[in-house]
């Protein structure tokens, strides 16, 4: 037994019993912040699985962004949390103990009556990636075998931040996509939304150019960057734009727009719909990427801002 595998025995035995305290802890800012740790050590397994495009995704996801959302919710529920709280029923807990270990058992069983090997797109990948000029496996199978689906997640993006923006009237938003954070000027988090966005952004765009032939793409750089407009954003350095802001509505549509119509340029020009021109594809495919970014960072920064305050419905 070698070093690394002693490494994932141990890395295995902590995420399940971090996952085992998330869901048995009664205090809900402790099940916040043990799922945080739990996503990132998700992402230590992905990356130990060399799947390393998911282990950005579930860092910047799942320990990330979604950590700022779940840290909120628990802050805004903790003064009430002690006189809500109940604990439920024999027969829930009973029943949620069956059924999940019902679907872990249905997944183990799955992956066990897989043939050896597996079914696999890779050599479809490797043997057409001179087509689209990406050597990023990962990045081939999102914008060329499944460019419909990858196109469809952007427009469900757009779709939520539409979602958000309905559950208020513009007077309970003030106009904007969320409230004013107050922080303090000289504080660790006004220090920290001062300091780390100049690199963060180079590391986003970073991820996104080298997303072509390495682990990265737009969804990874997107979010860095709408975590690191969320840092300053929640260090009250500025505030969200106005929802009737032009430039913000273009941003949110540029991605999903310029993905439909290379599209439909595809459909009038070529053999189908997405059908990238061999000469042209890899532009396309960046200038779909960058436009992505945006709609992205803008999106995910906008999701996780805020919602309307309660005193203002």
């Amino acid at each position: 037994m070698n070093i690394a595998t002693v490494f994932e025995i141990a890395l295995a035995a902590v995420v399940l019993g971090l996952a085992i305290w998330t869901i048995a802890v009664p205090d809900t800012y402790s099940a916040t912040v043990g799922f945080i740790a739990y996503g990132l050590l998700v992402a230590l397994i992905w990356v130990r699985l060399d799947a390393v495009d998911v282990a950005l995704t579930e860092a910047a996801i799942g320990g990330g962004l979604g950590g700022v959302v779940l840290l909120g919710a628990a802050a805004r529920l903790r003064d009430t949390e002690a006189m809500t709280r109940e604990r439920p029923g024999l027969i829930v807990r009973l029943g949620a103990a069956i059924l999940s270990a019902s679907i872990a058992a249905a997944l183990a069983v799955t992956i066990l009556l897989l043939p050896d090997p597996a079914p696999t797109l890779a050599p479809s990948v490797v043997a057409n990636a001179g087509a689209t000029g990406m050597t990023n496996p990962v990045t081939n199978v999102l914008m060329a075998f499944r460019g419909m689906d990858t196109m469809l997640e952007k427009v469900v993006l757009l779709l939520a931040i539409v979602g958000v923006w309905s559950l208020a009237s513009d007077h309970a938003w003030g106009g904007r996509p969320g409230p004013r954070h107050q922080a303090d000027p000289n504080g660790v988090l006004a220090f920290l939304a001062r300091l780390l966005p100049p690199a963060g952004i180079v590391v986003g765009i970073y991820m996104l150019w080298m997303g072509a032939d390495h682990p990265g793409g737009a969804f990874q750089g997107g979010a860095v960057l709408a975590s690191m407009w969320l840092l300053v954003i929640m260090a009250g350095l500025v505030d969200t734009p106005p929802v009737r802001s032009r430039w913000l509505r273009l941003i949110l549509v540029a991605g999903p727009g310029l993905f439909l119509a290379v599209g439909l340029g595809g459909l009038c020009f070529g053999s189908a719909f997405l059908a990238y021109p061999v000469a042209f594809a890899k532009p396309l495919i960046l200038s779909i990427e960058v436009a992505m970014l945006l709609t992205i960072a803008t999106t995910l920064g906008l999701l996780l801002a805020g919602a309307p305050e309660r005193s203002a419905e």
